[in-house]
């Protein structure tokens, strides 16, 4: 089902429906104009200015009337990752470490939880070895009356 356009209103002119002119002692750009109604069609035989009458599309095209239908979307920016040096390393060794393979990554982080692991082993011995935990002495409260 193919719709046409109103050449004064701008409007859908369904099938069977609307009025047809052919201007004969008039040059124009069409050789059949469509029209919706009399109306419309009566206003362009008056040479009324579309753009001056408030209903038409055109009219609320230029003063910006139909705002909810016509939204422009802002095209979104593509990201560009760019890689930085940071405190713990500088660019060469961030860029030598993504070079490396899984599983050198993985044992080189097995090896250090492991050191971790040690050293944590080794204080808790030089602990147990000092003596253990120092008690403290326990407060005592005062029993008294509040608000002297």
């Amino acid at each position: 089902m193919k719709k046409d356009q109103c050449y004064f209103g701008g409007s859908p002119i369904h099938p069977g429906r609307g009025i047809r002119y052919v201007p004969a002692l008039v040059v124009s750009t069409r050789a059949v104009l469509a029209f919706q109604c009399n109306k419309t069609f009566r206003l362009f035989l008056r040479k009324k200015n579309p753009r001056k009458i408030d209903w038409t599309v055109m009219y609320r095209k230029i003063n910006k009337k139909n705002v909810t239908e016509e939204v422009i979307r802002k095209r979104a920016r593509k990201v560009k990752k760019v890689q930085r040096a940071y405190t713990g390393a500088d660019l060469e060794t961030i860029r030598h470490k993504k070079a490396q393979r899984n599983t050198i990554r993985i044992a080189a982080r097995d090896a250090a939880v492991k050191e971790i692991k040690e050293r944590k082993e080794k204080k808790k011995v030089n602990k147990n070895q000092g003596g253990g935990k120092q008690q403290k002495m326990p407060v005592q409260k005062q029993h008294g009356k509040k608000g002297r």
